[in-house]
């Protein structure tokens, strides 16, 4: 047997044990991706808002409120549109569906304002806000193969679609836009939206009427009108994730403790081992890298287990809770994780490595 498939094989001896293991690992790496997945998601979603149709900003629920929610009453519509300089506020409240095996995403506004969306029509007409009704984006559509005159179910209800529309922005293209208080009834969350989009007036200031708003409300609300303003928003972000990672941690540094004390049981078991091989001609270094490549198999497994586990836990949390949740999984998390992994693969490795490497042969041999 050559010496790769000697490493890659020992850690599979005893199933028990590498089983405790990667999950004490996975656990910890599930962690980092399923809130890396909802923190990437969450910049992804404002920075699609801000580029968003025909809205000059955007107002949201400012992070650091108080409260908990990040839902907006729908009178502040009415407010924010009386404010001066302010041409048209909308509200737009959002959601999701399992709709014949699909994730559909769902975005409720008013019909008068679609323009704010940057909606064209390519098939049909909009759909009327007192009718079980809605419009396709032109991704979705074409996903779960729909076409004007269609319906879907939604909530036991069936639903007309009256349209097909493009944006050419992806993730409003790949939803279904219907009825503002259609949708908030389905989630019993009447009265509630999730942003509000403003378009100025044609000889106003955009940095005064932003400023305005948030005047109105300190601290409940807060505008997005420029990629400066969304860099700031990507900051607060990354603070949420470095937050994120310093829960994970925790789990890391459980993880490592088991392989540590994995890898040190399986040095112990294999001590006569370790003392033929070494009678046979092995350098300390050759059994050192053998140790510590087992030890990163071990973990770059416990990685893999780790990004499915957290990649279809998180779905389903947001799947069940019927959660309004972009999540976005990039080849960067994916390898942030499996680089954890290998992190704490040497160094929870490098410990039973240099006890192996340094059992003299005699010894070893004699061990019972």
């Amino acid at each position: 047997m050559s010496f790769i498939k000697l490493m890659a094989k020992n850690p599979f001896r005893n199933k028990a044990r590498l089983t405790l293991a990667v999950v004490g690992i996975a656990i910890g790496i599930a962690t980092i991706v399923a809130l890396g997945m909802v923190t990437e998601g969450l910049k992804v979603s404002i920075e699609e808002q801000l580029k968003a149709g025909g809205a000059d900003f955007v107002v949201m629920k400012n992070t650091s409120s108080e409260s908990s929610s990040y839902t907006i009453k729908d009178n502040r519509v009415d407010e924010i549109s009386k404010i001066n300089g302010v041409k048209q506020a909308a509200g737009i409240y959002t959601s999701s569906r399992v709709v014949d095996g699909n994730q559909l995403g769902l975005a409720g506004i008013s019909v008068k304002d679609l323009n704010m969306l940057g909606a064209k029509m390519i098939q049909g007409n909009a759909y009327s806000d007192d009718k079980n009704e809605l419009i396709l984006g032109k991704l979705a559509a074409e996903k779960m193969k729909k076409k004007v005159g269609d319906t879907l179910t939604l909530n036991n209800d069936k639903y007309t679609i009256t349209g097909i529309f493009e944006t050419g922005n992806k993730e409003l293209d790949a939803t279904g836009v219907l009825p503002l208080k259609m949708l908030q009834a389905m989630d019993e969350n009447n009265g509630k939206v999730h942003f509000i989009y403003v378009k100025i007036n044609n000889n106003a200031d955009l940095k005064a009427v932003s400023q305005a708003v948030e005047k109105a409300y300190p601290g409940e609300l807060t505008t997005i009108s420029s990629i400066e303003d969304f860099q700031k928003a990507n900051d607060s972000l990354n603070m949420v994730e470095t937050a994120s990672m310093a829960i994970s941690l925790l789990a890391i540094i459980i993880g490592g403790i088991g392989i540590i004390n994995t890898m040190i049981m399986s040095v112990f078991e294999r001590t006569r081992e370790i003392g033929v091989l070494k009678a046979v001609g092995w350098k300390s270094r050759r059994i050192l890298g053998m140790i510590l490549g087992e030890s990163v198999v071990l973990t770059l497994l416990s990685g893999f287990v780790g990004i499915l586990l957290g990649v279809v836990g998180i779905e389903a949390i947001i799947m069940f809770s019927d959660m309004a949740m972009v999540l976005t999984f990039t080849p960067a998390l994916a390898l942030k994780a499996l680089g954890i992994a290998v992190i704490v693969g040497i160094i929870g490795g490098i410990y039973p490595a240099i006890r192996a490497s340094r059992l003299p042969p005699t010894e070893a041999l004699r061990y019972e």
